[in-house]
């Protein structure tokens, strides 16, 4: 088998994208230097689709920007120097935010990797020598994006309907039954083949929207030849697939349900101690990027399309408590992401229940749920297995920091912890007997309380005529 030179590779290029609307299909297509061609294929159900000029026009400015983002699959594998748009060229707003999510989307993606990808992402704008450098978004200048945007897109007609990412796990479903209670119009939809993700949204009795993303092969053969691999930001390609079919649909409502924890990162220690960086695994589902996108899809998509996350004012452990309330889930869902890789083997059950997901949702649901009913869930009692102890300090930020995964954050996981240890029927278990023990002793109570983790943030972009009825659903 041929190595993979990636230190030859002088180009990442992005040759073109189309959509059919009579089949649904999108192509997009990548390349390194003159090498082979890469086409990713995006099917999205219901062609053919009618649609007015409005609604064209939105369609393939949406489409535009899913290939963009979506190139960060392929650039990952050289991460060359130069990046080449063919065609039509770019603006500074545009660039701004690809910058953007591939420098943070591929944070973890350059932790693991030994680089330094910060200031080396150059999306050229139109106008100007291919591989010119855009300023790095921080400060001031990361947290207003939308000074960038130029007024708005042209409105696409959409009707009031939401499209709501379902990704099989708890959250989902909490947002999912909160608009259903506020009486939104909604349609569940998810992307891949996952079964498990098909059962739960089937459970909803919503209609349903499945959507097929097919890598490229050839993507796979230089990972096998031993191309660069790792995180990419997911969820920002994911709301570049959802906000196109909105379009296509007609609908004007993108919800993903990514709550206030998502925004925050592992803290990367030395040995002696200092923080040396923050690595956000999840980073597509924090704040910065949802507020950026949102304000981009105004501007230079759609003017009436809206992007928000239902769960961003909340803790996890404030949606924990919310889904608590429901049981119509209980032997659907799962959050554990061995179910949801592209390769490798999958758990046998929904729970493997020693993954970092696993045991930072059996430890967000135990305060709110009686015992009993978790444990049917899971099938075990993970709190009760000396064994996963190092995965629970991780959660705890104690001795290490928080895990690459999708979890909350370690005064989330202290706060749960601490309200288990004064708990008749979680004390006596024994990583909850180890936490009063040895790590609650060197607390400050401010570090372990759970009260304010149960409030509400006003950082969300959920519309306001929703959120009103939102808090008062969440009791928050």
């Amino acid at each position: 088998m041929t190595e993979f030179d990636r230190g030859a590779i002088g180009a990442f290029r992005f040759t073109g994208c189309q959509f059919d609307p009579g089949t649904g299909e999108a192509r997009l297509g990548y390349a390194f230097d003159d090498g082979p061609a890469m086409e990713e294929v995006v099917r999205f159900p219901g062609a053919p689709f009618a649609l007015d000029d409005a609604r064209a026009e939105a369609v393939q400015r949406a489409l535009r920007l899913l290939h963009l983002i979506a190139g960060v699959s392929y650039y990952k594998a050289a991460v060359p120097p130069r990046i080449v748009i063919e065609g039509e060229g770019i603006d500074d707003a545009t660039a701004a935010l690809l910058t953007s999510i591939y420098e943070n989307g591929l944070g973890e993606f350059a932790y693991r990797n030994g680089l330094q990808l910060r200031g080396k992402i150059h999306f050229p704008v139109a106008g100007t020598v291919g591989g010119t450098s855009v300023p790095k978004l921080s400060g001031e200048a990361r947290s207003g994006l939308k000074s960038l945007l130029w007024g708005a897109a042209p409105a696409a007609g959409l009707q009031r309907h939401a499209i709501v990412a379902i990704g099989g796990g708890k959250d989902s479903l909490v947002s999912i039954e909160a608009l259903r209670a506020l009486g939104i119009d909604q349609t569940v939809a998810w992307i891949g083949s996952s079964p498990l993700i098909r059962a739960c949204a089937e459970r909803t009795g919503l209609p349903l929207l499945n959507i097929t993303r097919t890598l490229s092969p050839r993507l796979f053969e230089l990972n096998r030849q031993g191309a660069l691999n790792g995180h990419i930001p997911v969820t920002a390609v994911n709301s570049a697939i959802l906000a196109l079919a909105a379009l296509l649909q007609g609908h004007d409502q993108v919800v993903f349900s990514n709550e206030r924890s998502a925004s925050y990162g592992s803290l990367i220690v030395s040995d002696d101690g200092r923080v040396t960086s923050e690595v956000n695994h999840q980073w597509s589902k924090g704040w910065d990027f949802e507020r950026d996108l949102a304000a981009y899809l105004h501007s230079h998509v759609a003017a009436d399309l809206r992007y928000y996350s239902l769960l961003r004012p909340f803790s996890e452990l404030a949606v924990a408590r919310q889904f608590a309330r429901l049981d119509r889930y209980d032997q659907h869902f799962s959050s554990c992401n061995r179910n949801f890789h592209i390769l490798g083997e999958r758990p046998a059950q929904r729970w493997c229940g020693v993954c970092p997901k696993c045991h930072f949702v059996f430890l967000a649901l135990a305060p709110f749920m009686p015992k009993p009913r978790l444990m049917t869930i899971f099938g075990r009692n993970l709190l009760d297995e000396s064994e996963q102890a190092p995965g629970y300090d991780a959660l705890l930020e104690f001795r290490d920091h928080k895990p690459f995964e999708c979890v909350g954050e370690g005064r989330e996981s202290r706060a749960a912890m601490d309200v288990l240890a004064d708990s008749p029927a979680w004390r006596e278990d024994a990583l909850v007997k180890r936490y009063a023990r040895e790590i609650r002793p060197q607390l400050a109570p401010e570090e372990r309380g759970l009260a304010p983790l149960l409030e509400a943030s006003d950082d969300h972009g959920i519309p306001g005529e929703l959120w009103g009825p939102l808090r008062a659903h969440f009791g928050a």
